[in-house]
């Protein structure tokens, strides 16, 4: 399989424009760092994490109070759920969803209120991991070090047969090296050795390639870890670069730890099993990607989970003071508000789940007093037909006659 990413490539649609912008604030980390004299991708992907996480702090917060919300209402929505458990019939249905709406709205949430921060926060996670995976395509002041030895790289006679075994190593081997960028994907993945090859392969730009592979040397390698490369190269080959998947999966399971004593999940409540299994799931699936992604992904995942368990740390003391009350007080004004923008009447429990409420609640009622109206009535007939066939019947009659045959059959049937 073809693994040559599209380093030098940027996305397009949705993705695009949003991981252009990051790929401005992480040139303009790379340029401040640069010119401190510390030229170094990992340091700026540590900088551009935590300046992204607190960009996107507000909706973290938002979410966490969505979620305590539920927590809240959860006994409330679990005893509607119980209350018509089993009942598949359409009055039954439409009663529980007016019901689950009143719940809702008197806390003054919406089913999609959790859920609204992701959906917002997915797109521009996405994009975070474009750049940081294609950082030559969205940092300009990184690309122009492979541009240096591409351009005259590619000026050289026979360049694509000398450089199809470099190619090979890095899975890249059937790629397209007539296209500047798919020459650029295969320089950002070279470790030293393949540097030390390319050069001796062209001496006629040795000393340019010696030159730019030594910043970019500097640039890709953080702690000694190629930040262009995965931490797993084989079972065989354990390096400094497996302590990355390590740290990332269990940041991601402490936070997800701090996340769920926030919320105090009832087992019993809706979305409970989903929680204990994402305590399992999240972190391992960390592990995984950090050790099949460039440590670049690692680095980035690594930062993320650590500022992410300082940051859990002070929502967590920020939740436990709220006032849930007026949480809730503020959450209906905010509804009525759209509610009135729509010239809706405010309300704080809805009219219209109320009145649902009332005229499913009179059909309800008018079909059980049938019901029971019916059972009453055959109830009364097989009384009666009882007494009937009990009474004494006059002497001589038929009745008396049919009455000794059941009782002589009555008495030998016993024997």
């Amino acid at each position: 399989m073809d693994v040559s990413v599209l380093v030098a490539t940027k996305a397009g649609s949705i993705m695009g424009p949003i991981a252009s912008v990051f790929g401005y604030i992480m040139d303009f980390l790379f340029r401040i760092t640069s010119s401190m004299g510390i030229m170094n991708i990992g340091l700026c992907i540590i900088l551009f994490t935590i300046i992204t996480k607190l960009l996107l702090f507000p909706l973290t917060i938002k979410q966490q109070e969505s979620s305590k919300l539920m927590s809240l209402m959860n006994p409330e929505i679990k005893a509607v759920q119980n209350k018509y458990k089993g009942k598949t019939d359409q009055a039954s249905m439409a009663k529980q969803q007016v019901e689950m709406q009143a719940v809702y709205e008197k806390y003054g949430s919406n089913p999609m209120a959790g859920c609204l921060p992701m959906a917002i926060q997915l797109p521009i996670i996405f994009a975070l991991y474009r750049v940081i995976y294609n950082i030559p395509a969205y940092v300009p002041s990184v690309r122009v070090f492979f541009d240096n030895v591409a351009n005259p790289l590619m000026e050289q006679p026979d360049y694509i047969n000398k450089i199809s075994e470099l190619a090979s190593g890095v899975g890249m081997g059937s790629a397209n090296f007539q296209v500047a960028d798919k020459v650029v994907d295969m320089l950002y993945k070279l470790t030293p050795a393949g540097w030390d090859t390319l050069e001796s392969l062209f001496p006629q730009i040795s000393s340019t390639i010696a030159e730019n592979a030594s910043k970019i040397e500097q640039m890709n390698y953080f702690f000694g870890i190629n930040l262009a490369t995965p931490p797993f190269t084989g079972f065989n080959h354990i390096t400094i670069a497996w302590i990355i998947p390590i740290l990332a999966g269990l940041t991601q399971w402490l936070s997800t730890k701090l996340i769920s004593n926030l919320q105090q999940v009832d087992q019993d409540a809706p979305g409970a099993s989903m929680m204990n299994s994402m305590m399992i799931t999240m972190p391992l699936m960390s592990v995984f990607f950090c050790f099949s992604l460039p440590s670049a992904i690692g680095i980035y995942w690594v930062v993320q989970g650590a500022f992410q368990l300082v940051q859990q740390l002070i929502v967590n003391a920020h939740m436990n003071k709220i006032d849930v009350d007026d949480l809730i007080r503020r959450n209906v004004e905010k509804m009525n508000k759209k509610r009135a923008r729509k010239g809706l009447p405010p309300a704080n429990v809805s009219e219209k789940a109320s009145v649902n409420l009332k005229a499913l609640q009179a059909r309800e009622d008018a079909e059980s007093k049938a019901k029971e109206d019916k059972i009453s009535r055959n109830k009364k007939q097989m009384e009666a037909s009882e007494a009937f066939y009990n009474s004494d019947p006059k002497p001589g009659s038929l009745a008396s006659k049919a009455k000794m045959v059941q009782k002589y059959n009555d008495k030998h049937a016993k024997k």
